[in-house]
Order: structure tokens, then C-alpha cells, then sequence
């Protein structure tokens, strides 16, 4: 493995963007690889042993392209998959969970809430981080359909600023002030999000969190990249890439292929 091969990130789509977007800017001169599993998202409504599976084989098609590290870029995959991954590859692996224990230092009425995915929330993970905080009150919901409209391009729509109000409005009334996103594509939707929260209550994700735990793993294995141009960026998905085309093509430079 040398410095010059590339960090890997998958998810089950185009969520996993907005992680790699915060590693692009944090370290801007790294070679990076995207994988979106669009054809097989959501995971959030798969069996684990599915979740699994499908992780294990973009991680294997991640290491065909010779990277040196690898961002499950996804809650889902990283609750229920990254222990199978880990015991099966020798490459450095980061992973990305809820960022619950932030939240629990931000909020001030000791209730925070939590929107992800059914496979996320059901997780024995996911449950296991819960216990940590027996003090504070956390609201779990699972963010049904949400992953579906995103990749259908339909981020900013009626459809979806009522399935949010359904959600968000009871977590509201039981004093939420401090809103963890645990799905990577949720991101996505901060606009929105901060339309219906007001500024009252606090949105945070994980993703400025993982750029940095990359950052120092990379350093720690004297793996940073030491050139000065920026990295090239390869964006992969298994059906047509102009969904994934729209929610990156802000000036980035970037290629996208099919596989």
C-alpha cells in the first residue's frame, strides 16, 4: 500500500456523498473512490445477512481499485456490518454511526432525537451506544421512505416536507432541542429541516467527525497523500448516474462511471 492509492467510501446510494464531501475538503489532495449501491438502496428495510453481503462486496470492489482505506460511508452498513468487514479485511476501516454522544454534550433540555433507518435503529449497535446515556432522553425514528425520495431526486418536494412534519412535529412535542441525523443521506435535507426546526433546535451529522478520524489513521500509518495538486475524484454507481451527477455537479472535479 503506498500513499498515492486512493481512500475508498461506499453506500447504499447517494447518501454517502455528503461523507465524502467533507474528506474532499479536509483533505483535498487525497485520490478518492465513491461507490453508490443505488440499485440495492435503501439497505435500511434489508435483513442483516443482506446488509452484510452487500458490503463485503463493495469493500472487495473498493480493494480492486487498490485503496488504502475504506469509509462504510453508510449508518446502515456500519451498525450491522462492520465487525463481518473488519474480520475479513486487513485494510484500515472507518466506520460511521449516529453522533449521539455529541449531541448529548450540545442539548440543554437532556432530550435529543434520532432520525435513521430502520436497519440502523434496529441494530445491535445502534442499541448498545444508547446505553451509554441513561440520562438522557432519546427519541428514536425511523426515517421511512426518506432514503427512497432522496434517491429518486425528489429532495425538496410536498411529499417530503410532510413525512418530515410527521416525524419531526412528536419528537418536537416531547422537547427535543437537539436533532441527530443517522442516515448519510439526511444531510441532504438540512434546508428543509431547518425550515420546519426553526433555530430553536440544533441539527448535527457525523460527517465532519469521520473526515477527521480519516485524517488521523492516515497519518498514524504514514499513509497521507504528500502531493500538492488535488486528488482526482471517481464517482462508480450500478444505474444511470445522473441522479448521483446532480447532487455533486457544484464545480467539483469529478468522473462517474457505471459498474
Amino acid at each position: 500500500m503506498t500513499k498515492n492509492n486512493p481512500i475508498g467510501l461506499f453506500d447504499s446510494g447517494i447518501g454517502g456523498t455528503t461523507i465524502w464531501r467533507e474528506v474532499h475538503k479536509l483533505l483535498p489532495n487525497e485520490d478518492t473512490i465513491f461507490i453508490g449501491d443505488q440499485l440495492n438502496a435503501p439497505y435500511g428495510i434489508k435483513t442483516q445477512s443482506e446488509i452484510i453481503a452487500l458490503s463485503l462486496k463493495n469493500v472487495e470492489c473498493l480493494l480492486q481499485l487498490n485503496c488504502k482505506l475504506i469509509i462504510i460511508a453508510c449508518n446502515t452498513a456500519t451498525t450491522n456490518a462492520i465487525k463481518e468487514i473488519r474480520q475479513q479485511f486487513q485494510v484500515p476501516i472507518i466506520g460511521i454511526e449516529p453522533a449521539i454522544k455529541p449531541a448529548t454534550s450540545l442539548t440543554k433540555t437532556s432530550t435529543i432525537g434520532v432520525l435513521a433507518t430502520k436497519g440502523t435503529i434496529t441494530s445491535d449497535l445502534f442499541s448498545s451506544k444508547l446505553k451509554l446515556y441513561p440520562n438522557v432522553k432519546i427519541i428514536e425514528q425511523i426515517g421511512y421512505n426518506i432514503v427512497n425520495l432522496i434517491e429518486s431526486g425528489k429532495t425538496n418536494t410536498p411529499e417530503m416536507r410532510a413525512l418530515l412534519k410527521e416525524y419531526l412535529d412528536p419528537m418536537i412535542a416531547q422537547g427535543m432541542d437537539t436533532l441527530v441525523l443517522g442516515c448519510t443521506h439526511y444531510p441532504y435535507l438540512k434546508p428543509i429541516l431547518t425550515e420546519l426546526l426553526g433555530d430553536s433546535i440544533t441539527i448535527i451529522d457525523s460527517g465532519k467527525a469521520v473526515a477527521k478520524q480519516t485524517k488521523n489513521v492516515l497519518q498514524d500509518l504514514d499513509l497521507l497523500n504528500n502531493k500538492t495538486s488535488i486528488g482526482k475524484c471517481l464517482f462508480y454507481t450500478n444505474t444511470d448516474t445522473t441522479i448521483l451527477q446532480s447532487f455533486l455537479d457544484d464545480g467539483d472535479i469529478a468522473e462517474y462511471k457505471n459498474f
